[in-house]
């Protein structure tokens, strides 16, 4: 008796293009980013070969570093995007900014002096090397003024000694992970690659960033995008980049 052929069921196919950056350093010259606008015009031209279209470029606040303000970092946008015309490139170019846990974060909070992402993300990070005494307080501070926390580049906080617990205990906080591409292939350290791989294996990936702040992490960008384990984090994680439009 013969047996019935069965077809193969067809795969969804993932669309892995990623138009959309939501971390990066392009302003000219207001943090350890881009320093002059020729910089700024030779990243966001290498960001746009690469297949961007858009990009959320996100200075950092640190009261003791980078003193940068809502006002400042809106007229910084606007003298790009002139250039950016200027120069005939085409890219569609936002600010919010990237805040550090420090002593300014919860003033800023409270009067409402905030660039977030997409009018709701909340982009933060902290120290590398030690958790904040108060974070988790900090992390309700943010959802109690209606916006949503987002962590940049979990992977590389030194201070997480126990992934498997830490990681999904600030998901169940309600903070999402943005994590930098360039961990995948080892430019931030065996640490960050393999936390990297760790939250990609969980599923627990909502946004990828490119962190870029100089032509180094574009050109090593180009290598990851390429890469079939880039292709893979589409397959275990809901990326969330492309509701930034």
């Amino acid at each position: 008796m013969f047996g019935f052929f069965k077809p193969k069921k067809k795969q969804k196919v993932v669309d892995t293009t990623l138009r959309i950056d939501l971390h990066s350093h392009l302003l000219p010259g207001i943090d350890d980013g881009a320093q002059s606008m020729d910089e700024s015009l030779r990243l966001i031209r290498t960001l746009a070969h690469l297949g961007y279209t858009k990009c959320i470029t996100t200075p950092h606040i640190m009261c003791d570093a980078y003193g940068n303000t809502k006002v400042s970092i809106l007229s910084a946008l606007q003298e790009l995007k002139e250039a950016l015309i200027a120069a005939e490139i085409e890219m569609e170019i936002e600010a919010a900014a990237e805040y550090y846990v420090d002593e300014g974060l919860e003033g800023l909070i409270e009067k409402n002096e905030l660039l977030l992402i997409a009018d709701k993300y909340l982009l933060f990070e902290t120290s590398y090397s030690h958790k904040p005494q108060q974070f988790e307080e900090i992390i309700f501070q943010i959802q109690t003024a209606g916006h949503t926390p987002l962590l940049a580049h979990p992977e590389r906080y030194r201070y997480i000694k126990n992934p498997e617990v830490e990681y999904p205990a600030l998901k169940a906080l309600g903070v999402e992970f943005q994590v930098n591409l360039n961990s995948f292939n080892g430019h931030y350290g065996k640490s960050a690659e393999k936390n990297a791989q760790y939250l990609n294996d969980l599923g627990l990936i909502d946004f990828l960033g490119s962190d870029t702040h100089n032509l180094g992490h574009v050109e090593n960008l180009g290598k990851v995008l390429k890469s079939k384990q880039y292709r893979e984090i589409y397959q275990k994680n809901k990326i969330k980049n492309s509701l930034l439009g």
